[in-house]
Order: C-alpha cells, then sequence, then structure tokens
C-alpha cells in the first residue's frame, strides 16, 4: 500500500510539474505603457510616452475599461509577437 501511495505521489507531482511548465512555455511576457491620449481609432490608439508617441494595436478583442477619448489617461497592457521572420544567411556562408 505504501508504494502505492508513493506513486500516486510522485504521478501528481509529475504532472504539476509538466502543467506549469506548459503554461509557462506557451506565455507572451505583458509590458504596460501609461500616457494621455492622442488619438483612437479602431485598430490602434496612441499615446504620449514622455516626448514620443507611441502607437498601439488593438482588435475586436481588445477590452476596453471606461471612456477611451483623445485626452483620457491610459495604462495599456500589450505583449510584443512576431508577425514574420526573414532569416538571412551568416555572414562568409556559401550560397547555394
Amino acid at each position: 500500500m505504501t508504494n502505492l501511495k508513493s506513486l500516486i505521489a510522485v504521478t501528481a507531482t509529475t504532472g504539476a510539474i509538466l502543467l506549469s511548465s506548459a503554461a509557462y512555455a506557451g506565455s507572451t511576457k505583458t509590458y504596460q505603457v501609461t500616457g494621455p491620449v492622442l488619438e483612437v481609432k479602431d485598430d490602434m490608439i496612441a499615446v504620449q510616452k514622455g516626448k514620443d508617441r507611441w502607437e498601439i494595436g488593438r482588435d475586436a478583442g481588445t477590452k476596453v475599461t471606461g471612456d477611451l477619448a483623445p485626452g483620457a489617461t491610459v495604462t495599456i497592457q500589450y505583449r510584443m509577437t512576431a508577425t514574420d521572420v526573414e532569416v538571412k544567411p551568416a555572414k562568409g556562408a556559401k550560397k547555394k
């Protein structure tokens, strides 16, 4: 009976580790920017960050709480995701 309890404990621990690893591997780091809204479009929100204008893309899935309008101060949570990757040959590599 002790071996069965040990096996169950090891299996449960291993499962928890695997699930937490999968969740971590699939997550993308979240960033944030805070500032006054300069412009709002269906697919973009422009925010003043210091001296820079930040344009953050948005879509129908973007959750907005409150009245999003120019002049409002907002904090936007966003992620950076690659949309296209072009691999260049290494320097000195022979062309085929």
